[in-house]
């Protein structure tokens, strides 16, 4: 049992002790396989019963539940949340609470798929391209005008699309993002920030270490440690059949894919609109 020389976010902390009370309020002893026994003055299990059943000090579970500034490892939190009949969300949720990095063997599980309704969604907004990234920009769906605007990612050494991978193995020439000195730094900026809640985890170390070694440039911008969050702004692209287009591009979060979002591009003058229509009337999908 290691205790903390100083509290680190409270409030945090606040929080935890109050899920994981709400949480044990709920499960009977029937649900855990133990007789109910007599004079419970409050609903749920007693909290000796759930350090028992996970296996750790009495002590130790009691100091969790009341927020005080103690560690927590993943096998500890994966028995307590086992214990206390969490669902997925809800252990997410306490390895948020309680600054641990969610465990490898949970992010194996963490696979985005988009439903038919977010696909529906994407086609609907035809004209103006769509996409559904990830916090790592993977490429999980995107509707037709997309396919047609942007070229189609190389994939990662994990076999997935990724857009930050394309574009920084990509040729100079080739890139359809004209001020790329700018817009690469700011996406590098979000997947940090979304990084931190995956420190550790194996697909994401493995992505980083393999960019940075395909890219210098990804490498230097990595080590700068800037973060941005997700934003609106105009963003200038070429295409060959068509010239450049200025889009303004919208993240939108989605519900139940709490990492991924969906991002819509609208033309930001005229041209760029009739631009569009030309590159949809004559071009041809080069995702298949």
């Amino acid at each position: 049992m290691t205790i903390l020389a100083a509290p680190a976010q409270p409030r945090r902390r606040h929080e935890l002790a109050a899920f994981l009370r709400g949480r044990r309020a709920r499960v009977t002893p029937e649900d855990v396989g133990m007789p109910p026994g007599f004079r419970r003055r409050t609903p749920g299990l007693r909290r000796e019963e759930v350090a028992q059943l996970s296996g750790v000090g009495v002590t130790w579970y009691t100091w969790l539940e009341q927020g005080r500034p103690i560690n927590a490892s993943a096998q500890v939190l994966d028995a307590v949340a086992r214990v206390l009949r969490l669902d997925r969300p809800e252990r997410e949720h306490l390895y948020h609470l309680a600054e641990v990095p969610l465990a490898p063997d949970h992010a194996a599980e963490d696979v985005d798929v988009v439903s038919p309704e977010i696909q529906g969604i994407l086609d609907a907004l035809v004209p103006h391209p769509a996409v559904v990234y990830n916090s790592r920009y993977d490429v999980l769906a995107t509707n037709s005008t997309y396919r047609l605007l942007f070229p189609a990612p190389d994939t990662t050494p994990a076999d997935t699309r990724n857009v930050l991978w394309t574009l920084f193995t990509m040729e100079d020439h080739s890139c359809p993002l004209v001020d790329k000195g700018r817009e690469l730094p700011l996406m590098v900026a979000q997947m940090r920030g979304a990084y931190g809640r995956h420190v550790g985890e194996p697909a994401w170390e493995s992505f980083v270490r393999g960019l940075a070694a395909a890219s210098p440039e990804f490498a230097r911008l990595w080590r700068s440690g800037d973060v941005v969050p997700p934003g609106s702004h105009v963003k200038t692209f070429r295409h060959d059949a068509v010239g450049e287009l200025r889009m303004t591009s919208v993240s939108l979060s989605i519900n139940g894919m709490p990492e991924c979002r969906i991002v819509a591009y609208t033309p930001n003058d005229e041209e760029s609109g009739r631009a569009i229509e030309t590159l949809r009337a004559e071009g041809v999908d080069t995702w298949t």
